[in-house]
């Protein structure tokens, strides 16, 4: 009785990713209010990289932080009395976005610019603009594809898988000053098209010249 030996299978090398990162400022040069993350890419045993399509969510991990009284209740309308945040204080999905990451070979940074809204309909809003000042802990999660090329020069394909993550320690403060870079001393409300057109008709049968003069007086 004879047997077959199998071949010996070695199998072959992959990029493996490690992602961090490394700092966030308040962009000044952008039309809209924006804030920029530096993301390290490290490939742990370098391969040569050709092209990452990286797909990322960000979210605020709201319950990691601490509150102070005047927070606590600025954040009523958020997340209701302090006594039910063991319930309705989730995690909040804060942006998603994607980033074309071009070639290198062991490292890289690259930015991940995230717009932001002062529409105080939008619940990040309202979450940055209630916080006195600290970190807000952010967790990056990413997805994606990686086109590498292996030892025989081959172009090759793996995936990031949605558990590929990392945490940042945000300053609330280079929010403020993306907010102030473009709407210093302004708040943008959204308002039902009935509602906007009473203030209006208010505004003019008062005699006021702009609208903050009408909403003034209206609720003195």
């Amino acid at each position: 009785m004879s047997s077959l030996a199998n071949p010996q299978f070695t199998p072959q090398p992959t990029p493996d990713l490690n992602l961090k990162i490394e700092g966030v400022t308040a962009e000044m040069t952008s039309v809209a209010p924006e804030i920029r993350f530096s993301l390290r890419i490290e490939d742990r045993h370098p391969m040569s990289i050709q092209t990452i399509l990286l797909y990322c969510q960000i979210q605020l991990d709201a319950p990691q932080r601490g509150y102070s009284v005047h927070e606590q209740r600025q954040l009523v309308e958020l997340f209701g009395p302090r006594e039910q945040w063991g319930r309705s204080m989730r995690r909040m999905i804060w942006a998603n976005t994607s980033v074309i990451v071009l070639g290198f070979t062991g490292s890289t940074i690259v930015d991940i610019r995230i717009p932001c809204s002062f529409d105080f309909n939008v619940g990040t809003t309202k979450y940055f603009a209630a916080l006195e000042g600290g970190e807000v802990p952010v967790t990056f999660y990413f997805n994606g594809t990686v086109l590498y090329f292996d030892d025989k020069g081959g172009l090759k394909a793996t995936t990031l898988s949605w558990d590929t993550e990392c945490h940042f320690q945000m300053q609330v403060e280079v929010w403020r000053e993306a907010m102030e870079r473009h709407y210093r001393n302004f708040a943008w409300l959204c308002l039902r098209k009935d509602v906007f057109d009473k203030l209006r008709h208010y505004k003019m049968s008062h005699g006021f010249a702009t609208f903050e003069d009408a909403v003034e007086d209206a609720i003195r």
